[in-house]
């Protein structure tokens, strides 16, 4: 018996089944290393459009985990997808240096600086450990395969990036921003240095929440205020009530607030703790408070609004201070008594209030958290641990009402997990008002580009509201507060600006510690003994804000403003806000033109990830296992803009469309094996119908593809390309054109039609996925035939051929509409074969025949097909009749056009072809091959088939 195998066109490529990314994922970096791939796109992309995403740095400190991951992977998403535009899309990674975290690392190898080492041994120390922590995290976003300047990067830690950080700041001192005030900030105990903004997290808290008289010290004068209820006297003490939280705050009290718009009772108390009494509070939580405080006795004998109170003294509970009523806005009725006891060292309301009325700023707490010695009471104490003896102190001079533990929200320090307090220091500020700072920010926020669009709204409100910027910390670890201040009067030096340009040009040859060394007489002269260096350095929020300056305005290939700034969510509040601040208040305009945000990693019921849970996914693991194009199909699979779901099942799952999409891509290889495009293509017009709807459904995805990346869709781009391998290709084309592949003659038209359709896809496809499975584009670039450029990173969209009617599809209407109609009976028929094989009639859709009996609007476009239907179905025939002969076990289906068939489906009678495993009635006819169809015979001894449509 003759072997045939060697007459048809089996599938052959290097490209393995087995995807192994774990092993040769480290072989793809190697190439673009070797190739130098990144400056080989700089170069080819010289002059183009450019576009450039900025990237907010990640801090230098521990590896990488699952949140990093996300946010590289997303921005390499981006810069790849438009290289595939054409563009000149730059990417120069970033990290955060300086800071608390590096410096308490730092301390647990070398100890404290100025104890265990000098400061400057310590500085060395710290740019020492974040080097090192900079390779590390270098190496872990390379291995995801995310593009980049890696060996460029920019650290704020740079001595360039330190100079134009001080640079940075004397604009903004030149521009009337920087100020000095002793306002209350979030200080950190453990920390010893206050805290940004965001570094600052809510946590719940267990507090003593205690109620306490401040008996007034004008009687009459308060009651001259109120309006009295006709007939009704009271008697006994008279006092105003307070509700606070913090009773550690109580020794700085130089006030009492009330809100001037609000109501207020002087309630006549005949059952109280102390008998009978007076006592005011907000007639809104009257019955309220007389509830906790167990009161059922009194009676309401005055009244009057807030504004009416103000100047009225109060003596404090247990110091010898009378202290004023106060109006402030921010009083309200959510609980409390509607009168806040007015401590302006220890809040931002309360500092506020205290600057209208002239208040003592009275800090009696150290930064070690301690009250200083002096203070009545508590001196020595810790302030948290302090609120029990100032319970007990109140309870003794007979002023607490009553007092509760209350659970709460409450400011935590985001490293250490432990509450902080407010505490008013000598600190310098960027003013949100002083030189219209606040309105400018606002201004801009509007010109930019917000996605999703609440996040317009989200740092609008917090700009709005945000206090000043706090840019001053007490450590040892970052870019000096470069000021001269003057012994006395405490302002800094007149020429700030300019003195600040002569230091950073010191820093900018020698590091930081430029400053550090510096005696001031070589820059101040004789007016050096009235002034003293700063010690201070600055927020390190200002350090990364500034990048804007320090990187974009600085580096050729990127320029100002950037295109796009994206991060997570928290960013509103941490970076996106700070370069904002820093870019209006430098030069007036945003740094950025659209700003993208995506949510945080979570296990699949949703919960945060956590050590302690147990529920951490490590980055190292997956991409050992899975490697990392599945990581990165993770990513773009998800919708980013909300909470993103991970755990190994789910990996499992997108592993699972990783094979789908991977398998494709090895089809479409494996099928073209012996094309060559310059040589073998086939005219877009001469190709079958078949291959031409192929190539339409491709132009048609990627046109899905293309916006969908432009509007930064990731999900849907994955959606798309996964449905267009598992059903328009996996479940149709390619199945039904494994035939033509394989019997046909290696020359024909039917072949070579088939093999350009394949070539098209094949070029669009790998085009498609380059950016989210970047390893494995590069694999399947590799094997393409044809003439290419060296990597798929520096090609662009693949242009498709454009399409246009062609003569035989007009004539017989094979237009979209009829293929959609098509793949629809399709799906009729193999419900039917399935049915008949689960029966045991057949083993495959090939050992069956099929009937159609269709009505007289479908019938002509089916039977158009003629032989050729059978291939669409994959069976052995398929008839085509009209529906008034059709047989009595014909089966019923109406389509969504509302054509109706009937379809009948049975064994073959016929031989099997020994090549095609077609069974047919002209099997044996030739002598020469008797186990041939007259078709294979065709194809093996003759000129080979015609094949029209399919």
């Amino acid at each position: 018996m003759t072997d045939y195998k060697n007459t048809l066109n089996l599938p052959q490529t290097a490209f393995p089944m087995r995807a192994n990314l774990a092993k040769r994922e480290p072989e793809m970096l190697r190439f673009w290393n070797e190739m130098d791939l990144y400056a080989g796109l700089r170069a080819q992309r010289a002059g183009r459009s450019r576009y450039v995403l900025h990237d907010g740095p990640p801090y230098a400190n521990g590896d990488i985990h699952i949140g990093h991951a996300i946010n590289k992977i997303l921005k390499d998403v981006i810069v790849k997808s438009r290289l595939m535009q054409g563009l000149d899309a730059p990417y120069v990674p970033g990290w955060d240096c300086h800071g608390l975290p590096v410096e308490l690392a730092t301390e647990k190898e070398v100890g404290k600086a100025g104890v265990a080492v000098s400061a400057g041994e310590f500085r060395q120390a710290c740019r020492d450990y974040a080097a090192r922590q900079v390779d590390r995290q270098r190496e872990g976003f390379i291995r995801l395969g995310v593009l980049g300047d890696w060996q460029h990067p920019y650290l704020t830690m740079d001595y360039r990036y330190e100079a134009d950080t001080v640079r940075a700041l004397a604009q903004l001192t030149r521009n009337g921003h920087l100020h000095r005030g002793a306002k209350p900030v979030h200080w950190c105990i453990d920390c010893g240095s206050a805290l940004a903004e965001a570094e600052v997290e809510y946590r719940d808290r267990r507090s003593p929440a205690i109620d306490v008289r401040f008996e007034c010290a004008e009687p009459e004068q308060l009651l001259a205020r109120l309006d009295h209820v006709e007939g009704v006297e009271g008697d006994g003490p008279l006092s105003v009530v307070i509700w606070t939280t913090t009773p550690w705050t109580l020794p700085a009290n130089q006030a009492v607030a009330v809100h001037p718009k609000l109501d207020y009772a002087l309630v006549q108390v005949a059952d109280g703790p102390r008998g009978r009494e007076r006592l005011l509070v907000a007639e809104a939580l009257l019955k309220d408070v007389m509830g906790r405080w167990g009161v059922s006795d009194y009676r309401v004998i005055a009244y009057g609004a807030g504004q009416a109170l103000e100047g009225v003294l109060v003596r404090h509970p247990f110091l010898e201070r009378e202290v004023p009523i106060v109006l402030g806005e921010h009083v309200t009725t959510e609980a409390g008594t509607g009168l806040v006891h007015t401590a302006p060292a220890h809040g931002l309301d309360d500092y506020n209030v205290g600057v209208r009325y002239h208040l003592s700023m009275d800090n009696p707490v150290g930064p070690d958290g301690r009250f200083l010695s002096g203070v009545e009471h508590v001196a020595g104490q810790s302030v948290l641990s302090a609120n029990d003896v100032i319970v007990e102190l109140l309870k003794a001079g007979g002023a607490l009402l009553k007092v509760e533990r209350l659970q709460h929200s409450y400011p935590h320090c985001w490293r250490h997990k432990t509450p902080i307090i407010f505490r008013a220091t000598p600190q310098w500020f960027l003013s949100m008002e002083q030189s219209g700072l606040r309105a400018a920010a606002l201004t801009q926020i509007d010109k930019v580009r917000w996605l999703p669009e609440w996040g317009r709204g989200r740092i609008e409100s917090m700009i709005q509201g945000r206090p000043d910027w706090c840019i001053s910390r007490q450590r040892h670890w970052g870019v000096p507060l470069a000021l001269f201040i003057h012994r006395e009067t405490g302002e800094a030096h007149p020429n700030t600006p300019e003195l600040m340009e002569q230091v950073a040009a010191r820093i900018e040859q020698s590091g930081i510690d430029a400053w550090f060394v510096l005696d001031a007489a070589e820059l101040l002269g004789e007016e050096a003994v009235n002034y003293e260096k700063s010690n201070d350095i600055l927020d390190v929020w200002f350090d990364s804000g500034a990048s804007n300056w320090c990187v974009m305005e600085q580096r050729d290939e990127l320029g100002y403003p950037a295109d796009l700034y994206l991060e997570g969510s928290d960013q509103h509040r941490g970076w996106f806000q700070s370069s904002l601040l820093v870019a209006v208040g430098r030069r007036g305009s945003a740094p950025y033109k659209s700003v993208l945000t995506h949510g945080f990693a979570v296990d699949a019921q949703g919960r945060k990830m956590s050590k302690s849970e147990g529920n951490v996914i490590a980055v190292d693991d997956v991409v050992g296992r899975l490697g990392a194009d599945v990581l990165r199909l993770w990513v773009a699979a998800t919708d980013y803009r909300a909470e993103m779901s991970v755990s190994d099942e789910i990996l499992t799952r997108i592993s699972d469309s990783y094979r789908r999409i991977r398998n494709t891509a090895r089809y479409l290889l494996g099928n073209m094996h012996g094309f060559d495009p310059a040589r073998d293509a086939v005219d877009i017009d001469g190709m079958l119908p078949l291959d031409r709807w192929a190539i339409g459904r491709a132009q048609s995805i990627q046109q899905r593809v293309v916006a969908a990346y432009d509007k930064f869709e990731f999900h849907r781009v994955y959606q798309d390309v996964h449905n267009f391998c598992a059903v328009d290709m996996g479940g149709f084309y390619l199945d039904v054109l494994k035939d033509r592949l394989y019997t046909a003659p290696a020359e024909s038209l039917a072949r070579r039609s088939a093999q350009t359709a394949l070539y098209h896809i094949a070029e669009a496809l790998v085009r498609w996925i380059a950016p989210v499975l970047s390893f494995t584009a590069e694999e399947i670039w590799q094997n393409m035939p044809g003439a290419r450029s060296e990597s798929v990173f520096l090609a662009e969209w693949h242009p498709l051929p454009e399409l246009t009617p062609t003569a035989i599809e007009l004539e017989h209407g094979l237009d979209a509409a009829f293929w959609d109609q098509l793949l629809e009976v399709r799906e009729c028929v193999a419900k039917e074969l399935e049915a008949l094989r689960v029966a045991g009639g057949i083993g495959g859709g090939l050992e069956a025949e099929v009937d159609l009996y269709l009505g007289a609007e479908i019938h002509p476009k089916l039977a158009a097909l003629g032989e050729e239907l059978r291939f669409v179905f994959i069976t052995s025939d398929a008839r085509c009749h009209r529906d008034t002969a059709r047989s009595d076990d014909a089966v019923h289906y109406t389509l969504h056009s509302g054509d109706e068939l009937w379809i009948a489906v049975m064994p073959s009678d016929n031989g099997k072809c020994e090549r095609c495993w077609h069974r047919r009635a002209d099997v044996g006819r030739d002598g020469e091959h008797p186990s041939l169809c007259g078709r294979c015979v065709t194809n093996v001894a003759g000129k080979g088939e015609e094949r029209r449509f399919a």
